[in-house]
């Protein structure tokens, strides 16, 4: 059953897992020109830019989970609750720091919705998929894809403002 639960699931899985990879690459190169340019707070970028790898490594990992050949129903829940459990103790330490970048900057509610409240979410969600999967498979496996959509779009918006925050910071510090 749960073969054929996934089989259907393979493009969707090569198309996230991909975009991760290479967002996650992409992430990687504008912290080194950051870095180059000694633009680096590493508060800031604990806070703000390693929660974006994490989401990105979270949507590659799924994507390789969910390929991989003979998963029964059981080790899909397994996955979906350790990955979930994981994430909502990451967000958790991710809400302790964010109000504790610098003392220049102070989170605005943004911050706390695209950072906290939308990932809380998306692993809350995980996490009650690993119980739902017994009962409602293929329900589940389209609130799977859906964690992993919104996972990336969270890392695509943060990496968007981080990347905006900098620049406007860079052009301010020159004038």
């Amino acid at each position: 059953m749960t073969t054929s639960l996934l089989a259907e699931w393979d493009n969707f899985y090569v198309i996230t897992g991909s975009s991760a990879a290479g967002l996650t690459g992409l992430t990687f190169v504008v912290i080194a020109l950051a870095a180059d340019a000694n633009r680096v707070n590493f508060r800031g970028l604990k806070a703000y830019v390693t929660p974006i790898i994490f989401h990105f490594g979270t949507v590659l990992a799924l994507a390789a989970y969910l390929s991989m050949p003979h998963l029964g129903v059981l080790s899909l829940s397994v996955a979906f609750g350790l990955a979930g459990a994981a994430g909502l103790v990451y967000i958790a330490i991710i809400a302790s720091s964010i109000g504790r970048v610098s003392p220049e900057y102070v989170p605005v509610s943004e911050d706390w919705i695209w950072n906290v409240v939308l990932p809380g979410i998306a692993y809350g969600v995980l996490s009650a998929i690993a119980f739902l999967i017994w009962r409602r498979p293929e329900q589940c496996m389209f609130g799977v894809a859906a964690v992993s959509l919104l996972l990336m779009f969270i890392g695509i918006h943060n990496a968007w403002d981080v990347a905006v925050w900098n620049s406007v910071r860079k052009q301010r510090d020159s004038t």
